[in-house]
């Protein structure tokens, strides 16, 4: 990456010089405005920095790169001395926002800096930054939509209610809001117009977008027939149907720039949010929250070289993080349409939520995502297409009727039976047989773990026989809600690797019951904060240090060797840290307890009584 480079790359328009070889000599630019750079040099420097070899300006924001042929073989505390320095001029010079970067001309590698007060050092290091980005790109950084949480958390209650005002059934509401956002970010114009007019114009937008899509046709059908068409929509007033459009414009995407990684977190946050008013039918099977889809695919590695599977993708938040995930460590553009076209792979049953998905995925610029409608048992070898899947991320239906479950397995029911007796194991053992290589993190019911009937024992047994448990994770009692209330764990395994063969046999137990997050009226779970701050980062944090360092932490995490007849959960093994306890948390765990075996029908409410 040599100077032309990275001129052509950030923008000619905005590149700056002074001086003959095209470097800018804050010497003379200081001296216009009557400052001396002599009296800004800092002592203790190693010497008086003048010239930076490159500036970029719009009078607004600064971008200061100094190249180095390789910044390994530099001292860093010295290269970091010199742009601090140049920051200070530029500071002196404009007072402008400043983006500080230091980038290797033998490579294309780059540090970068920028915050609300810039300064170069090994904590303030933007460790994401993989290459570099256009002028316009660093100024969206800092004049860009600004992200606000809680603006878009409020908003979406706010837009629910509008809409159940409006009379717009929750069976539609998710989908319907979702589809009015992706037309509204692609351009859709209604000011003025009817409702014949908009819905038309919507229409055109999703064409637009699923143009090189192999399943344009099946996506394009459902949402026209479940949302467009149906009769909730077509009778809303023209003058509603515009106050909708409206609130979404001015209340939610001003508050999401989805160009940063962040924005990307509020759009799942935004669409997560409003799929808990979809009606489903197994009450059990929940949508799982963005932070908890974070943490599994922390765990699980994703990256730009990982081809990932959800099977039964839902509204498709696994995709979608997955997505994200391996975008961030993608390099070049050409990296990030390749993992766009070739390593996200998802299958839904349900049509509702297959718009869900595939809605969701285009709000995240994914247009050629391989997401079909149809049952992981019959087609996965068409979604897949030979793919080398090496991660698959899963959140499988608990109480699954028998024409969701796998027929081979269905046969062996008794005819009382009318859900799945596994609670979702099943699914599971299936898509492992299959994909036979790489991890799957799947969210199951705490019933699982434990093995309280002879069908979740034997799937305890079939999995152990052909892979390895590596983790299980306990997690937060109430983590669904305001959707389904049963207690869930994720489970990680290593696949193909049988687990008495494994060089590590014992497993990672973690007890990760507190995520941050608590219930609050009318707004779901929310995250707590510390002086404004978010908690669940150092949560997250701490929860995947344990895990990595296969860490035993009284009151949290222990490793343990296990069987298929073993409880496969933390309570069950790790120790307590006594000192913590006071009479408030025996109750809370005693009621909690109760709670879980009427939930899994070990105990009736009139025994609760006595």
């Amino acid at each position: 990456m040599n100077r032309n480079d990275i001129i052509a790359r950030i923008g000619s328009a905005f590149y700056t010089s002074n001086t003959e070889p095209g470097e800018f000599s804050y010497q003379k630019a200081l001296a216009t405005i009557g400052k001396d750079i002599n009296q800004l040099y800092e002592p203790h420097w190693a010497r008086k920095y003048k010239n930076i070899d490159l500036r970029f300006t719009d009078g607004k924001l600064s971008v200061l790169v100094e190249t180095k042929a390789n910044y390994d073989n530099d001292n860093l505390a010295l290269v970091y001395e010199q742009l601090n320095a140049y920051i200070k001029y530029e500071k002196e010079l404009t007072n402008n926002k400043i983006v500080a970067i230091v980038a290797n001309t033998d490579d294309d590698r780059v540090l970068v800096f920028y915050g609300n007060s810039v300064f170069a050092d090994n904590t303030t290091l933007k460790r994401i930054e993989t290459k570099l980005k256009t002028f316009e790109e660093y100024k969206d950084i800092y004049f860009g939509t600004v992200n606000d949480k809680l603006k878009v958390i409020q908003s979406t209650y706010e837009l629910n209610e509008l809409l159940h005002q409006f009379g717009i059934k929750e069976a539609i509401r998710s989908q319907f809001v979702g589809t009015c956002l992706l037309a509204l970010k692609n351009g859709l114009i209604y000011t003025g117009l009817n409702n014949a007019q908009i819905r038309a114009g919507i229409e055109a937008v999703l064409t637009n977008l699923l143009e090189r899509d192999l399943n344009k046709a099946t996506k394009l059908a459902i949402l026209k027939t479940k949302v467009l068409d149906s009769q909730g929509i077509k009778d809303l007033e023209d003058i509603k149907f515009r106050k909708i459009l409206n609130f979404i414009e001015t209340n939610i995407l001003p508050y999401i720039n989805d160009k940063s990684t962040q924005g990307q977190d509020l759009l799942n946050l935004f669409f997560t949010t409003f799929n808990k008013y979809v009606g489903k039918a197994d009450k059990n099977q929940a949508f799982t929250p963005d932070h908890i889809v974070h943490f599994m695919c922390k765990v699980c590695g994703v990256n730009r070289n990982s081809y990932v599977l959800d099977p039964c993708c839902g509204s498709g938040a696994f995709l979608v993080r997955a997505l994200t995930e391996a975008m961030d460590d993608c390099a070049t553009e050409d990296e990030k349409k390749e993992i766009k076209k070739k390593h996200i792979y998802g299958i839904e049953y349900e049509e509702g939520a297959f718009g869900l998905s595939t809605t969701n995925m285009l709000i995240h610029g994914d247009g050629n995502s391989n997401i079909i409608k149809g049952s992981c048992f019959k087609d996965l070898s068409d979604c897949i297409k030979g793919a080398p899947i090496n991660v698959v991320l899963m959140n499988p239906p608990y109480n699954a009727s028998a024409v969701c479950s796998n027929p081979d397995y269905v046969s062996t029911w008794g005819s009382k039976v009318k859900t799945d007796p596994s609670k979702g194991l099943h699914y599971v053992h299936y898509i492992a047989s299959k994909i036979q290589t790489g991890k799957l993190a799947v969210l199951l019911p705490m019933a699982c773990a434990i093995g309280n009937n002879d069908e979740i024992k034997k799937f305890k047994r079939l999995m152990l026989q052909e892979h390895n448990l590596e983790a299980v994770f306990s997690l937060p009692n109430e983590v669904f809600y305001p959707g389904a209330s049963v207690c869930a764990c994720c489970m990680v395994f290593n696949l193909g690797v049988r687990h008495e063969s494994a060089p590590i046999k014992e497993t990672f137990f973690g007890y990760f019951k507190d995520d941050g997050f608590y219930k609050k009226k009318n707004l779901g779970r929310i995250e707590r904060t510390n002086c404004g701050v978010g908690v669940w980062k150092n949560i997250e944090s701490e929860w995947l240090r344990l895990f990595f360092s296969r860490e035993s932490k009284p009151g949290y995490s222990v490793v343990k060797q296990v069987t298929a007849e073993d409880e496969w959960l933390a309570e069950a093994y790790m120790e307590t840290d006594y000192s913590t306890l006071d009479f408030e948390d025996f109750e809370k765990v005693v009621r909690s307890y109760l709670a879980f075996l009427v939930d899994n029908g070990m105990v009736t409410n009139d025994d609760s009584d006595k």
